[in-house]
């Protein structure tokens, strides 16, 4: 997932097609010159369609192609023919992909399973042909529906990646080399801050052939809710996660407090992100012997944590076991805000 070719944010203009016309056909053949009514129904203007594609990573492909219309109906025919269905157009997108109203900000669907569509924009219903008017007081309608018209509608797709497990922590904390350890993801790694840019995304394999999915996007920094740093532009990626490991390094001045730092940043880009399950993981601890480890352990949250080096390649296997336990667990309580 290269940083140029994520797009993960698109604004898009969509317009449905129209329904036909109905037929004011009146039934003529060479033993009939003066028959009743026999116009058909317009056909249904076409859809635009959004489809869920779990082979697409990201919106790239709509970043150059933002204009989508769909085909108009066709008009009804002698013998009460209906008019053609307009084609449709379908937009491919990744699974966690959200369509909101780019106007109010409404959120129209999203779509999380593979295969998955749903109408985005009607397209118009075909007219009613004379056929459908005729009557005891009018049995020869010489007039017919329109059908109705285009639809348009300026559309925002956001995608939120589908992930198990979310990584939060600063810049440099060790999330990439956590993810590049567990899985064959292979993000950017350096010893600056900022290295990653997009989200990246990695199946952890566990024991008996199981795995799970994690999600490292860019570090927060304080202050990230009012636009410092990268801001909290990535965090949607991590809203349908079920847990969130905290990535704080054992070198940090003070464990606790940077915890309280990214649970606040959390807490102001959704309230609803500190219901969920969370994990800590002190990373860089082969630098820590037993006695500053028991030292550490004093003030540290009231959440299950342990301490990891994903280069040394210590406390992975635990790790692993208490991440996978906490995706698992049922009715489990959340932990409250410190």
């Amino acid at each position: 997932m290269a940083g140029s070719n994520f797009v993960d944010y698109v604004k898009i203009f969509c317009r449905s097609g129209a329904g036909g016309q109905g037929s004011a056909h009146l039934h003529r053949d060479k033993l009939t010159m003066k028959g009743g009514p026999d116009g058909g129904d317009g056909g249904r203007g076409g859809h635009v369609i959004i489809k869920a594609n779990a082979q697409l990573w990201t919106l790239i492909h709509l970043r150059f192609s933002r204009h989508v219309f769909a085909k108009d109906g066709g008009s009804g025919g002698q013998s009460r023919s209906t008019g053609y269905e307009g084609e449709d157009q379908i937009i491919e997108v990744p699974l966690g992909t959200v369509a909101r109203d780019a106007e109010t900000g409404e959120v129209i669907f999203d779509v999380t399973e593979d295969g998955e569509s749903k109408i985005l924009v009607k397209g118009g219903r075909g007219g009613l042909g004379n056929w459908n008017f005729r009557s005891s007081t009018n049995q020869t309608p010489r007039y017919a529906q329109q059908g109705e018209e285009r639809v348009e509608r300026a559309v925002i797709l956001e995608l939120k990646v589908l992930a198990d497990v979310g990584l939060v922590g600063f810049p440099s904390v060790g999330k990439s080399t956590l993810l590049s350890v567990v899985s064959a993801a292979k993000p950017k790694i350096a010893d600056y801050p900022f290295t990653t840019l997009v989200p990246n995304l990695g199946i952890v394999g566990y024991r008996d052939n199981r795995s799970f999915v994690m999600a490292d996007i860019p570090g927060i920094i304080e202050g990230a809710h009012e636009g410092r740093g990268l801001g909290l532009r990535f965090l949607r990626h991590i809203e349908r996660n079920s847990v969130l490991l905290f990535m704080v390094a054992a070198d940090s001045d003070n464990i606790h407090k940077e915890y309280k730092i990214l649970l606040n940043e959390l807490k102001q880009f959704n309230p609803e992100l500190l219901d969920k399950k969370r994990l800590l993981a002190i990373t860089k601890s082969d630098m820590l012997d037993e006695e500053l480890k028991d030292e550490i352990r004093l003030d540290l949250p009231n959440i299950p944590y342990t301490f990891i080096s994903s280069v040394a390649q210590q406390g992975i296997v635990e790790l692993k076991d208490m991440l996978w336990n906490a995706i698992n667990e049922d009715n489990e309580t959340a932990p409250k805000a410190e």
